[in-house]
C-alpha cells in the first residue's frame, strides 16, 4: 500500500484520527490545546499529541512530521463555535475564531501537502471564512470538491449534517458514495445502544465505568417520566413546564428535556449531550438521560476507545465536551477511505 500520512490539526480526542488510521493512513501528529485531550488521543492511535495552538503551527512543523510520506495529508476540523447554530447571538461576522480557519488555509498554502480535508459544521459552508479557504485551494492548484454530508448516510446512528471538503493536487477527488443511503439501512438509537444493561438516573455500571448518567432532581424526574420518545415539555402537565418555555422566546426551543426515539438516529451529539435539559437526550424508556458510553456509541467511538486512565474517576463535563467535540470516527473512516480510494485511482491512471 502506497505510504499515507496524515498530520490532524485541530485534533481534539482523536475522533478524525483514529478513523483514518482504520483505513490504513498513518497519521504522524495531531494538534490542539487541550490538554485532557492528550491521554486519549495517544492511547487509542499511533500519533503523537502536540499540546500547541495551532496559529503557533507552521509549515516547518507540518513538513518535518510528513517527511517520511509518499502522500503528504493535512486535515483538521477548526473549532466551529463561531459558525454553529448553537452559538445564540454571536455576531459570527466578528468572532475571533474564524482566523483559526484562515490559518489553516496559510498552513496549507505554505507546506503544500498533496491532500487536505476539512470537516465542520454546515453553517461555514455560507461564511467568508470558507470562501477565503476554496480561494487559496484554487490558486495553489488544487482539485476541489465539498459537500453538506447526512452522516446518517454512512452509517452514522445521528441526524448530524457535515460540511466535508476534500482536496487535492494529484487529480479529481470526491467522497465515496453513501454507504447506508436508504432510510431503511440507517443506524438507530435501539441498534447502537440498547445491549447496554439498564441504569436509574445518577448511577454507574461497575463494570463500565464510562456508562455514568447524570443525576436528575425531583422535578426533572418527574419531567422525564411524563415525557413519550419523540414527544416534547409541550405535552407535559402546566406544573412541569420550565418557567423560561411559558414565555414567548422559550415555545420557540421544544428539543429540549426530550427523549430519544428507538427506531430513529439519535440527535446530534453535542458537548452537553449528558444532560436531559440540554436536548432530546433522555434515554428512549429509561427515566434518565443517556450516559456517557451510550453517546460515544452514538458518535461511533469504539467501546474499546479509552477516554481516560483507568485509576482516574469519570469527569462527566470532561469526557462529555471530548465525546461532543470529536469528528465521529465513522465519518473520518469515510473520509479516510475516499482519500485511499483517489490514490489508488491516480496510480492506476499513470
Amino acid at each position: 500500500m502506497t505510504n499515507i500520512q496524515a498530520v490532524d490539526l485541530f485534533c481534539g480526542v482523536g475522533g478524525l484520527t483514529v478513523g483514518l488510521e482504520s483505513v490504513g493512513i498513518r497519521v504522524v501528529e495531531g494538534y490542539d490545546i487541550d490538554p485532557e485531550c492528550a491521554f486519549p488521543y495517544e492511547a487509542n492511535s499511533s500519533a503523537k499529541y502536540r499540546l500547541k495552538n495551532v496559529q503557533d503551527v507552521n509549515a516547518d512543523d507540518i513538513n518535518t512530521a510528513l517527511s517520511g510520506a509518499e502522500i503528504k495529508v493535512l486535515v483538521g476540523c477548526a473549532p466551529c463555535q463561531p459558525f454553529s447554530s448553537y452559538t445564540h447571538g454571536l455576531n459570527v461576522e466578528e468572532a475571533s475564531r474564524w482566523k483559526l480557519v484562515k490559518h489553516f488555509a496559510d498552513l496549507v498554502k505554505a507546506s503544500k501537502p498533496d491532500v487536505v480535508s476539512m470537516e465542520n459544521v454546515r453553517k461555514l459552508a455560507s461564511h467568508p471564512a470558507f470562501f477565503h479557504f476554496l480561494r487559496v485551494l484554487e490558486r495553489e492548484g488544487y482539485w476541489i470538491s465539498y459537500e453538506l454530508v447526512d452522516c446518517r448516510l454512512y452509517g452514522v446512528p445521528q441526524n448530524r449534517t457535515r460540511l466535508v471538503l476534500l482536496a487535492s493536487k494529484l487529480g479529481p477527488i470526491e467522497l465515496i458514495p453513501a454507504t447506508h443511503p436508504n432510510k431503511s439501512d440507517w443506524n438507530t438509537v435501539q441498534k447502537t445502544i440498547s445491549h447496554l444493561p439498564p441504569l436509574g438516573a445518577g448511577e454507574q455500571d461497575m463494570s463500565d465505568k464510562l456508562h455514568i448518567c447524570s443525576r436528575l432532581s425531583s422535578l426533572n424526574l418527574r419531567r422525564i417520566r411524563a415525557s413519550s420518545p419523540g414527544g416534547t415539555w409541550r405535552d407535559w402537565p402546566e406544573e412541569l413546564v420550565a418557567d423560561c418555555h411559558k414565555k414567548q422566546s422559550g415555545k420557540t426551543f421544544p428539543g429540549v428535556y426530550a427523549r430519544m426515539e428507538n427506531n430513529k438516529p439519535s440527535p446530534t451529539m453535542t458537548g452537553q449531550c449528558f444532560g436531559f435539559g440540554n436536548g432530546r437526550f433522555g434515554h428512549p424508556q429509561q427515566d434518565r438521560a443517556i450516559s456517557l458510553r451510550e453517546a460515544a456509541l452514538l458518535q461511533t467511538f469504539p467501546a474499546s476507545f479509552e477516554f481516560f486512565e483507568k485509576t482516574k474517576a469519570v469527569k462527566m463535563k470532561s469526557v462529555g465536551r471530548m465525546i461532543g467535540n470529536a469528528v465521529p470516527p465513522r465519518l473520518g473512516q469515510v473520509i479516510g477511505e475516499s482519500i485511499v480510494e483517489h490514490i489508488k485511482k491516480v496510480r492506476l491512471e499513470k
